[in-house]
């Protein structure tokens, strides 16, 4: 990661190179601003190179757009992806696809290059692999000029995070969410110490897939975030609390088998750069959650 203090005095040629792929395959972006350092943060940074991509003339907006790879193209991925955008569709599981995934990500490239000419863009790093679907089906039906103004953000969200992941500054773009929890044993009144937690992302098509695994502290929370420093992947989830073992641990009388033993919470996501608190308060007979944030 660069300091943007080094960005600011370097050569215009080393500052180009340090950002061509922030868009991707356009250091047009990166030379329209060089001229514009010093920045005082990389929130001017980068408003000032999505201001280069809003004055750019409409056939460099929509090269831009058509320098972007499907999504879970194999043909492409053996070709080879930029490192960026091999890194994104990795992080969402693009490289491990069902068949039946597969297929429905086909058709709908399909559909769309039919359609439009040019790729789905969709900053992914926001998303699961099934609200990736669900938005190629919503987009589809769009007019040509609507679509281009959405690429157009999607991949000015892309930039945002590439950029937030390159550069080392003493502000931030407001690009990551959070996702966290904490349990309450109600019968004792005290936090919940070392109850075993799994977070699971839920899939229609392909495998529901493990995103985190963590165990309560002493204040009946978990470490770190069980989503944080990056958005929050729009989607459904399934919080899994092992509550059981906590009890019996704990000296509690509970029936054998427990009559609580692991509890699933299944929530959805909708805001990947919100800040989502999914608590537990918890007897041996009874559990309720709500929307904290």
């Amino acid at each position: 990661m660069k300091q943007l203090s080094e960005l600011n005095h370097c050569s215009k040629d080393e500052f180009v190179a340090a950002l061509a792929n922030i868009f991707e395959h356009s250091p047009w972006v990166a030379e329209a601003v060089a001229v514009l350092r010093p920045f005082a943060g990389i929130g001017a940074l980068f408003a000032a190179m999505t201001a280069a991509v809003d004055r750019a003339p409409d056939e460099a907006r929509l090269k831009l757009i058509k320098a972007h790879p499907d999504l879970a193209n194999k043909t492409q991925r053996a070709a080879g992806l930029t490192a960026e955008s091999g890194a994104e569709q990795d992080s969402v599981g693009l490289d491990r696809l069902s068949d039946a995934e597969f297929e429905a990500f086909e058709r709908a490239n399909t559909a769309y290059r039919t359609k439009f000419g040019f790729p789905y863009i969709v900053c992914v790093r926001r998303h699961t692999r099934d609200s990736i679907l669900r938005d190629f089906a919503h987009r589809l039906p769009n007019e040509a000029s609507a679509e281009i103004r959405t690429s157009i953000a999607e991949i000015c969200r892309i930039a945002a995070l590439r950029l937030d992941q390159s550069i080392a500054s003493g502000d931030r773009l407001p690009v990551h969410g959070r996702l966290s929890t904490h349990v309450l044993d109600t019968h004792s009144g005290k936090p919940a110490a070392g109850i075993s937690i799994e977070l699971t992302e839920l899939s229609d098509l392909g495998q529901s897939r493990v995103v985190a695994r963590a165990t309560t502290n002493s204040d009946g929370r978990t470490d770190q975030p069980l989503i944080g420093g990056r958005p929050v992947p729009i989607g459904r989830y399934e919080l899994k609390f092992s509550v059981g073992d906590y009890f019996a641990g704990r000296g509690v009388p509970i029936l054998d088998p427990p009559f609580l033993d692991q509890i699933p919470l299944r929530f959805a996501v909708s805001e990947p750069e919100g800040h989502l608190h999914v608590p537990l308060l918890v007897t041996p007979w009874s559990y309720t959650t709500y929307r904290g944030s």
